[in-house]
């Protein structure tokens, strides 16, 4: 029987992943990779819609890498790849910009959002084409899942479009991939602001649990999480934001019940609880850490990987691209 495809992708826009990219995405691909023919890219190309630092863009990719590598995806089970490594994506990029309709571009709810925010003489093309590429991406695998949040469904509608639009005009070249609704899971908020979800993006990064931070880092950002006045720890998140939250991650950690977490600290106070949390969260991502700090020490062995993954990956892009060629008229070299 052959396995469904599934192609996701991240962007290396920090230094380390956060605990909310981990339960919301990055647990769900290692799930993913043992039944199904997983590709995984770290996209290091979308990464230019903001200006970026190369040294940083260079130190940040190798790190999502070896994050991804550290948390559990198995290039014996999936093809890992970076996206800049295979040259197929930008140009079937530029198809699929040439496919897609100006107002349907503009419509896209990222592009509106980010570019009402810095204007249009600060806002690149790049940005605007964003959708297009990232099509690409998915087509270029002939996909049959793509893993995404819901906030990403515009995308894979889009890309849908795009590539019924191709086979209808130039006969059938590409799979119509479905989105797979990543499970919303435990959610998990800002440690500082518990109404508001843990991200990357947050204006402070006290309140975000990183993977890479040093384990005595992310046991004083639990141990200064915000709470309320009172002494109970119970689940109530109108009433007790703050503690739910905490409760929240030392259940999907240590995979026991929020139930029995309740019972076992009644009558304790916050501080005994923070403490408890923290050593939970510690003790989770020290060795992941370190299994990421290892890798990264043997920058060629990483970089070997990344390579025979893309050679992997290029391979089924190759065959792809060909055929759209083909179907357009191109001349074939």
């Amino acid at each position: 029987m052959t396995r469904k495809r599934v192609l996701s992708g991240i962007k290396p826009t920090h230094d380390s992943f956060q605990l909310g990219n981990y339960l919301g995405a990055v647990k769900q691909w290692i799930e993913l990779q043992q039944e199904h023919d997983a590709f995984y890219c770290v996209a290091d190309l979308h990464a230019l819609t903001v200006e970026t630092d190369p040294a940083l863009l260079h130190k940040r990719t190798l790190a999502s890498a070896a994050q991804l590598l550290a948390l559990g995806v198995d290039p014996e089970r999936c093809t890992l790849f970076l996206q800049s490594h295979v040259a197929e994506h930008n140009q079937l990029g530029w198809v699929m910009e040439c496919l897609a309709g100006f107002g349907e571009a503009s419509r896209m709810t990222q592009f509106k959002d980010k570019s009402q925010k810095s204007g249009a003489d600060r806002t690149v093309v790049g940005l605007f084409t964003y959708p297009m590429l990232q099509a690409a991406d998915i087509l270029l695998y002939q996909a049959d899942y793509v893993p995404i949040g819901e906030d990403q469904r515009q995308h894979i509608e889009l890309t849908r479009d795009l590539a019924g639009r191709f086979n209808s005009r130039y006969g059938r070249t590409f799979q119509l991939p479905e989105a797979y609704i990543l499970k919303s899971g435990a959610k998990i908020y800002d440690l500082q602001d518990p109404t508001s979800k843990m991200s990357k993006s947050a204006g402070s990064m006290q309140g975000v649990i990183e993977i890479m931070d040093a384990p005595e880092v992310n046991a004083k950002k639990i141990k200064s999480a915000v709470t309320d006045t009172g002494r109970e720890v119970r689940f109530d998140e109108k009433e007790k934001p703050g503690i739910s939250n905490l409760l929240t991650i030392h259940s999907v950690l240590s995979g026991r019940s929020i139930a029995e977490l309740e019972s076992e600290f009644a009558g304790k106070g916050y501080g005994d609880f923070k403490a408890v949390v923290a050593e939970v969260v510690v003790e989770y991502f020290r060795p992941i850490r370190q299994r990421a700090l290892e890798i990264l020490e043997d920058e060629s062995g990483l970089l070997a990987l990344l390579h025979q993954g893309a050679d992997k990956a290029a391979l089924v892009a190759e065959k792809t691209l060909s055929e759209a060629y083909r179907n357009l008229g191109l001349v074939q070299r």
